[in-house]
Parts: structure tokens; C-alpha cells; sequence
């Protein structure tokens, strides 16, 4: 069965396995197209994204990056009538109450400006005070639609802190500020196979892999 939320609770099983062929990306982010492509690379389909396939990104209306994962790929799914795998992902800092949250692209503004986002982080910490903690964690949930409109949801995290001044030009978005838990590294420093071994996209793929390849 479905939850309200959409999500596959766990009792759906078996889940629906996904045949070889074209997959649409639902997304624009650059950053996110090339770890997903990295990650299906064994996996014998073809990924296409959907900026390249002209398809518009939907407003990101839900209340959790479930609602929002999975809104973007039953667009993008229903708009190319083939199957689509959406992520929507943040970064959620506990002493700032779980922000930036499901928000963390729109605080880098129009321009997509990450160093302006991360400066924001870092301005909202400082404000909080001195004792405020520097606990954050990424979460990533993973939307598969088909074009019938049925949908699974995989979620991932990885938990860790944040430095300052950021550090290392690897990945995008908030990576370079984030180091996860027992690593000396940030994800802006880590090789992008480094990356892809613990991180919450990752954790959230190894889900989706073991339910529907």
C-alpha cells in the first residue's frame, strides 16, 4: 500500500522493478544529473535529463523532501511518458531549527549562488551565539515514477558538521562546509567516489537499487 505521503510503507512489497531503458533525470542541478548518472551507471538504463529534454521544473510546493521528490518526478514522468527518478535534497542544521531544510536552493537565490547560501549558514550560526552547535546533516530523498503514476520514495542520510571557512572545490552545494561524521575531509574535498561511498544520495540509491533492480 501507499501512505498519505505517497511513500511505499513497507508492507507494499514486492516492489516494481524497473526495465532497462531511457530515465529521465527530473532535475536541473548539474551537480545532482552527474552523481545520479554516476550511481545508474551499472545499472543498465540510459539517463536523460530533463533540462535536455526542454521540461520545466515545477514549483516545489510539498512540505518535506519526500513531497518534494516525489512532485518533481510525476511531472516530469507524466510530461515525457517515461519513467523518472527525482531527488530533492538540503542541508538541515540543527542549532538553526532543521534549516535551510527543504529551502536549501532557495537560499543561494536565483543566481543558484552556493557561497552566498553557505555565507548565510555560517551569518544565522554566528547569530545564534556562541553556544549554538554546529550539528547538520544532508538528507536525500529519491522519487521513481512511472507513467502510470505509480511512485516509490527512498530516503538517505548522513550526519555531520560544519566547518568554516568552507573547504575543497569537489561537489557542489553546500559540500564544501560539511564534514561528515568521521571524516577529515569535507564532501568539497573528497573525490567523487569517496563522496558516492557514504553519502545521503548514496544512502538513499543503495534503497532504491535493492527494491526495483
Amino acid at each position: 500500500m501507499t501512505g498519505a505521503s505517497g511513500i511505499e510503507t513497507a508492507d507494499a512489497l514486492p516492489h516494481r522493478k524497473l526495465a532497462p531503458g531511457k530515465l529521465v533525470i527530473a532535475s536541473h542541478n548539474e551537480g545532482k544529473v552527474r552523481e545520479i548518472r554516476a550511481l545508474l551507471a551499472p545499472y543498465g538504463v540510459e539517463p536523460v535529463s530533463a533540462g535536455s529534454l526542454g521540461l520545466p521544473e515545477p514549483d516545489e510546493t510539498g512540505t518535506s523532501f519526500a513531497a518534494n521528490a516525489e512532485l518533481k518526478a510525476r511531472a516530469a514522468a507524466d510530461l515525457s511518458g517515461l519513467p523518472a527518478l527525482a531527488d530533492d535534497s538540503g542541508l538541515s542544521v540543527e542549532a538553526l531549527k532543521g534549516d535551510p531544510g527543504i529551502f536549501s536552493a532557495r537560499w543561494a537565490g536565483e543566481a543558484k549562488d552556493f557561497d552566498l547560501a553557505m555565507r548565510l549558514v555560517e551569518q544565522n550560526l554566528q547569530a545564534a551565539g556562541p553556544e549554538a552547535g554546529r550539528d547538520a546533516h544532508f538528507v536525500c530523498a529519491l522519487s521513481l515514477c512511472w507513467p502510470d503514476g505509480h511512485v516509490e520514495t527512498f530516503e538517505g542520510r548522513v550526519d555531520g558538521t560544519l566547518v568554516w571557512p568552507p573547504r575543497g572545490s569537489q561537489g557542489f552545494g553546500y559540500d564544501a562546509m560539511f564534514l561528515p561524521l568521521g571524516s577529515e575531509q569535507t564532501f568539497g574535498e573528497m573525490a567523487p567516489d569517496a563522496k558516492h561511498a557514504i553519502s545521503h544520495r548514496a544512502a538513499a540509491f543503495r534503497k532504491l537499487v535493492a527494491a526495483i533492480f
